[in-house]
Formats: structure tokens, C-alpha cells, sequence
């Protein structure tokens, strides 16, 4: 049977069961844009940047654990991709992109809307393709698919020239997985493995330092096992929240630089430190000269290519963390000895979060009455910036993939997108977006891809007039020299989603606050609330560059 190109990419979509990608059609991806209209089983969502798109394909994924697909045009719809393709690459997201380009002949001749996008994108992605036979074409995108999850996730990027869109041949489709030349390894060395259960039998205080990989590898459940059997405290990175319940007496919750007081400092004084499926990045350890002097590492991970990458591993253990939790649970005997039991508690119990306790309206009590309100039936996807490290810090988390947020990139402008993404791929949750009036200017214009599709994200602006990290930062290591960081002359965002043609109330106290969310939470439709808090409000704790993560700055501040 023969096909052309955009049919073959049209039935390679339904064949990996794709049920939604997000784009913006141009010249140079028409053609496909023309069959998808005639064609395509799956759902396309109209955005309106390409920013937006690939981001809201990051939402769905992290939300679904499914890929993420996403169309953009040449030229600038290509590289309005950039960012977010980044962003996917830095926390492991799987996505698949599809951009329009030139015909092959015009390909290095500066054509109109003609851009090297893989060469742009190669460091940012896991591979790239520039597909200039229209017979590698099915192939090309069934082992895109396949690069894009399995192994460490990432984005995957598919360049399609006009004229390859157009050419037909033979259609056939490689229905098992065939690619020899990518074999990750998923089952860790057995010695090791039994190397670390004996190193963590001899442990006096030992922690685990759970990253983004336990929820990756949908590992939750046996790290619970293990948790379960062996009485060892966990902390986990900004990436790894839910993958343990915080409300359990084993969890100390976020560490590094806003990290609660009992995750650094509990840490700090580990003498073997189990690693699972982290990076050991700067804003979690810190220097990584003084991280934890006195433990021993045991690092599991996937990739190869982090191990002892930062921080060097005394026990490496490369492999798929569902597998390799398993077989360590088999092997460990420990039972954590009750003085670092009795430590952790009071840890715990003598060092909470506290903050202001007043009649304004103050962003940690938001966080808290959302949660109050939601608990374990909510999906959180934050932007970027002081409003993220306090959701991190007061809404606690109990299950996996039930917190979106921008970690490696720091992406301000994620937060609206990949929150509709999240949405769509899972319509039976409730989906709260919290941003700051910053980032959510980044990419405002989404607010119209929600409310004119009817995605009931609710939208909690955490309004303080500044750019509010750069501006705290500014405040305590720049003397308060406020460089560029007011946002005055930013809208009434709830006049502005009014204008779109949603919903949207501004509040300034707690008690609108309340009836606000009572009234989001009885609604099942877009809902936006635009919160004016203290204008200097700051996250603590914090460790500041260059110092041990248990030196905090704030703590026990009220």
C-alpha cells in the first residue's frame, strides 16, 4: 500500500497510539497539517505559540507517563521549540517533535523560513532526525518513539522537508522493537546490588535522596516496599516529590537550596546516603566539595553518564530503578536503628515551616488551604520562581506524576501550557496552575487554548508586583538594588482571562481567598485567581552559593 509522507506520519501517530499533539500549522508542515484534517484518529490542540506547544506536550507526558507530540512549522515555528525541548531534555521528559522544513534541494541555501533546527536542537535532544528518503520515514519514527521512552527519557526531534511530505512509497511498520544499537541496560550488576544492601546493613544513620527517576521509571511502589521493610528516613529532590508520601513519619520532605530544615540537615549527618535516579545537581547539594563529607554514596541510576558525574559514587549501580529496588529489597536486612529514628523526629517535629501569621493574604497560606482542600485528588503544575519553592514546601505530596514543574531549565512561562497538557491528558483530575505574575506573562497567551477548548485548569497567580526570586535574591546578596525586577503596569489578570472569556476574580485577603477557591473547586470549568500578596514576601529556608545545604538562611523565621 503506499502512502505519502504526511499519511505515514499520520498512521504512525495511530499505530503508537498517540491520542493528542499540540501545534501551530505553517507553510513548510501544511501538507501534514492537510492530512491530519482529512485523516488522523487523534485529537489536535490548536495553541497558540509553539512554545506553548511543546510544553503543554511536556504537561501531558509528565501527567500520563505517555509521550508527548508536537508540531511546529520552519523557521521560527521551529525554533519557538527551542526552549522547550530543553526544558523536556534537562528532566527527562519523553517527547516527540515534528517540524515542517524545506524542500531538500533549497536545504543550506538560507530559503525563506530555513533554519538548521537539527543542529540547533542537537545538544538539547536525546537524538534528531532529518528525514531526506521518503522510504527511512516510518522507520525514523517508530524508533523516535522508541529513543523518546525508553532508556533515560527525552525529547526526540523529526525534520520533515515539504517535498519528503509529499513523496509516496510501500508503507510497512516495524511492529516489535528491533533496535540493537540502543539497548540501555535496565538490570543492574546482581553484585552490586548485593554490595548495597550489605554496605546500607552496616549503616548507623542512613537516607535515601530520591530524585525525578523513581517517578520516570514508576518505581513508587517498590520504594515504598523498601521504605516499608528497611525504616530508612527519605528526602526527595524538587523533581521526586510524590514519590513518597510526605505525611509519613519517614519523610523529611524537599532538600537543597529552599529544602526544609530536617531534609538538609538529616543529610548532612547520613553516614551512607542511597541515591535514586538524581543528578546531584547544584541546587540540591549545594558545594559539591563539602555535600555530606562524612557518607558513603550509593548512586542507582539509568544513565551511565551520572554517575559520579558531580558527585562520586562509592557504589554505582547502573540500571532501571523498578528492577534494582526490587532485588536490593530481596537483599537488605536493616532495620534502622531507633536513635536515628528518634533523630529524625526531632528533626522533624522541633524545625517545621512557619511563616507570618496575619490578616494578609500570604502565599504559604494559599498553599496550604489548596491542599487543604484537594489533598490526594489534585494534579499541581507550577511556573517558575518564588511561588514553585512554596508549593514545594506546603502542598505535600503523596502520589507520583501529582506535581508538574520545571526543574534542570527553571523555564518561567511552563507553568499556563503545561498545565493545559496535564489537563488533557487527564480529564478526570482537577489541575491547579500556580504561577507568578512574571512567568504567567511569558506565555499569557495560552489563556485563550484553554478557555476556548474548555480545559477546567484552575489558575492561582501568586501577585506580588516583582519578579520575586531575582528580586529576593537582589533583596539579601545585591543590598536591595531592585535592578528590572518591578512589574508595574502588569494587567488585572482577572480581567484579562474575563477578556478571553473565562472566569477570573481578584482577591487581596484571606477570606475572598477562601470563597474564591470554594467557588473554583464547585465549578468544573477554567478559573482564575489573581492573589495580591506582600510585595517582599521571601522563601526560606534558603542556602545561599557556596554553602553547606544544613547553613540555612530563615530558619524557624516567623
Amino acid at each position: 500500500m503506499k502512502l505519502s509522507g504526511t499519511e505515514i506520519v499520520v498512521e504512525c501517530l495511530n499505530r503508537e497510539k498517540v491520542e493528542v499533539v499540540f501545534g501551530i500549522p505553517g507553510g513548510a508542515i501544511m501538507p501534514l497539517y492537510d492530512t491530519i484534517y482529512q485523516k488522523a484518529s487523534f485529537t489536535h490542540l490548536l495553541t497558540k505559540h509553539e512554545q506553548g506547544a511543546v510544553h503543554a506536550a511536556d504537561g501531558y507526558a509528565r501527567a500520563t507517563g505517555k509521550v508527548g507530540v508536537c508540531f511546529a512549522t520552519s523557521g521560527p515555528g521551529a525554533t519557538n521549540l527551542v526552549t522547550g525541548l530543553a526544558n523536556a531534555y534537562l528532566d527527562s521528559i519523553p517527547i516527540v517533535a515534528f517540524t515542517g522544513q524545506v524542500i531538500s534541494p533549497f536545504i543550506g541555501t538560507d530559503a525563506f523560513q530555513e533554519v538548521d533546527i537539527t543542529g540547533i536542537t542537537l545538544p538539547i535532544t536525546k537524538h534528531n532526525y532529518l528525514v531526506m528518503n521518503i522510504k527511512d520515514l516510518s522507520a525514523t519514527i517508530r524508533e523516535a518513539f522508541y529513543l523518546a521512552k525508553n532508556g533515560r527519557p527525552g525529547p526526540v526531534l523529526i525534520d520533515l522537508p515539504k517535498d519528503v511530505q509529499a513523496a509516496q512509497t510501500e508503507f510497512s511498520y516495524l511492529e516489535k522493537d528491533n533496535f540493537s544499537d540502543y539497548r540501555p541496560t535496565l538490570k543492574g550488576n546482581l553484585n552490586q546490588i548485593k554490595k548495597a544492601a550489605l554496605a546500607l546493613e552496616k549503616a548507623k544513620r542512613p537516607v535515601i535522596y530520591a530524585g525525578g527517576g523513581v517517578i520516570t521509571s514508576n518505581a513508587s511502589e517498590e520504594l515504598r516496599i523498601f521504605i516499608q521493610k528497611t525504616n530508612i528516613p527519605v528526602t526527595t529532590t524538587l523533581m521526586g516529590l510524590g514519590c513518597y508520601p510526605e505525611e509519613d513519619s519517614l519523610a523529611l520532605g524537599m532538600l537543597g537550596m529552599h529544602g526544609l530544615f530536617s531534609a538538609n540537615t538529616a543529610i548532612s549527618e547520613a553516614d551512607i546516603i542511597l541515591a535514586l535516579g538524581t543528578r546531584f545537581d547544584d541546587r540540591v547539594i549545594g558545594n559539591a566539595k563539602i555535600f555530606c563529607p562524612d557518607a558513603k554514596f550509593i548512586h542507582i541510576d539509568i544513565d551511565p553518564a551520572e554517575i559520579s558525574k558531580n558527585v562520586r559514587a562509592d557504589i554505582p549501580i547502573v540500571g532501571d530503578l523498578k528492577y534494582v529496588l526490587t532485588k536490593l529489597t530481596q537483599f537488605v536486612e536493616l532495620r534502622t536503628e531507633k536513635e536515628w529514628l528518634e533523630r529524625i523526629a526531632c528533626l522533624k517535629e522541633n524545625n517545621p515551616l512557619q511563616y507570618k501569621q496575619d490578616d494578609q493574604l500570604r502565599p504559604q497560606y494559599i498553599i496550604e488551604k489548596l491542599y487543604e482542600q484537594t489533598k490526594d485528588d489534585a494534579i499541581v503544575v507550577t511556573d517558575v520562581g518564588q511561588h514553585q519553592m512554596w508549593a514545594a514546601q506546603y502542598y505535600k505530596f503523596s502520589h507520583p506524576r501529582s506535581f508538574i514543574t520545571s526543574g534542570g531549565l527553571g523555564t518561567m512561562g511552563f507553568g499556563l501550557p503545561a498545565a493545559i497538557g496535564a489537563q488533557v491528558g487527564c480529564p478526570e483530575k482537577r489541575v491547579f496552575c500556580i504561577a507568578g505574575d512574571g512567568g504567567f506573562q511569558m506565555n499569557i497567551q495560552e489563556l485563550a487554548t484553554a478557555i476556548y477548548n474548555k480545559i477546567s485548569v484552575v489558575v492561582l497567580i501568586i501577585n506580588n508586583g516583582y519578579l520575586g526570586m531575582v528580586r529576593q535574591w537582589q533583596e539579601l546578596f545585591f543590598e536591595k538594588r531592585y535592578s528590572q525586577t518591578s512589574l508595574e503596569g502588569s494587567p488585572d489578570f482577572a480581567k484579562v482571562a474575563q477578556a478571553y472569556g473565562g472566569k477570573g476574580v481578584r482577591v487581596a485577603n484571606r477570606d475572598d481567598f477562601d470563597i474564591a477557591l470554594t467557588q473554583a473547586l464547585s465549578e468544573k470549568t477554567f478559573f482564575l485567581i489573581d492573589c495580591l500578596i506582600p510585595s517582599e514576601e521571601n522563601v526560606f529556608p534558603m542556602v545561599a552559593p557556596g554553602e553547606p545545604i544544613n547553613k540555612m538562611l530563615g530558619v524557624n523565621r516567623v
